[in-house]
């Protein structure tokens, strides 16, 4: 049985079951028909995943992982802000008459910002301490810039990664302002899996958990059938994840590093409408 499953189909269903409901509201998200798109949510889910027990990737349908771990790169390595340096669409609908997304994601954290050790982007500066300061209750990443929001096309989702050290394992907080519960949560959990996997391997550590942190979790109204139907599957066991482990340097990785032995997983037949 996959841990990720049981975790997904708790918070589904106490959001199905004891969620707030904005229908009636003003919302600004819409259906493509221009129809107001309306969730029912939980406010401030805690989810926990040990990363040393299993991975955390769900099968009550089927994540496009490596498609997860392309994005992941494209903000954490390549620090990019533009869609031709990603191999996936999933930005398309957000990117500018310059080919970018603003200021948003990868921009910020290649930003870099002086230190008394020198300067480092937000990346690099964790890699850096958890070399050398891994028992720094510092080293964290914040992609939520107040100063460039405005020239974002996109406020950020998952915006914080704190990383803390206990004797020889890392562990991660994921912090998240909304969550879209069908679409995009094992999505991000999967991809901040790795990252954490990524961060251990370079560092010398052992992986530890991941704590992922949502302030609004929610399902939209036109996503609760599809999500009802996939609560009523039986899940599989999780799969075998394993990656490279010939690679020291954080920005040696790429998608191909990273492998999921009998990843087993249930069809989904439902044509998922985009909020905007």
């Amino acid at each position: 049985m996959s841990r990720a499953d049981e975790i997904y189909r708790a918070t589904c269903l106490d959001i199905l079951e004891n969620g707030f409901s904005d229908e009636g509201l003003e919302v600004r998200p819409k259906w493509a028909d221009g129809t107001p798109a309306h969730t029912i949510k939980k406010f401030g889910v805690v989810n926990r995943y040990n990363l040393a027990e299993e991975f955390p990737i769900m099968t009550l349908r089927r994540t496009y992982w490596k498609s997860a771990v392309d994005e992941l790169l494209w903000i954490w390595q390549k620090k990019s802000n533009r869609i031709c340096d990603l191999g996936s669409h999933v930005w398309d609908e957000w990117a500018g008459d310059d080919g970018t997304i603003g200021k948003a994601y990868g921009y910020q954290l290649g930003l870099k910002h002086r230190y008394k050790e020198g300067e480092f982007d937000q990346v690099d500066r964790v890699l850096y301490d958890l070399k050398h300061n891994p028992a720094s209750r510092r080293i964290l990443t914040s992609i939520y810039n107040f100063q460039d929001l405005h020239e974002m096309n996109l406020y950020p989702c998952a915006y914080s990664m704190t990383f803390n050290v206990t004797g020889n394992t890392l562990n991660a907080i994921l912090n998240q302002r909304s969550q879209d519960m069908l679409t995009a949560n094992n999505w991000n959990v999967c991809q901040y899996a790795v990252l954490v996997h990524m961060m251990a391997q370079v560092s010398g550590l052992q992986v530890g958990e991941l704590v992922h942190v949502i302030a609004d979790c929610h399902i939209y109204d036109r996503h609760i059938p599809a999500v009802k139907a996939m609560l009523e599957k039986e899940d599989f066991e999780a799969p075998k994840f394993s990656m490279d482990t010939s690679i020291t340097d954080f920005y040696a990785f790429t998608k191909d590093s990273f492998k999921m032995e009998n990843y087993q997983f249930h069809p989904f037949d439902f044509e998922i409408p985009m909020a905007i």
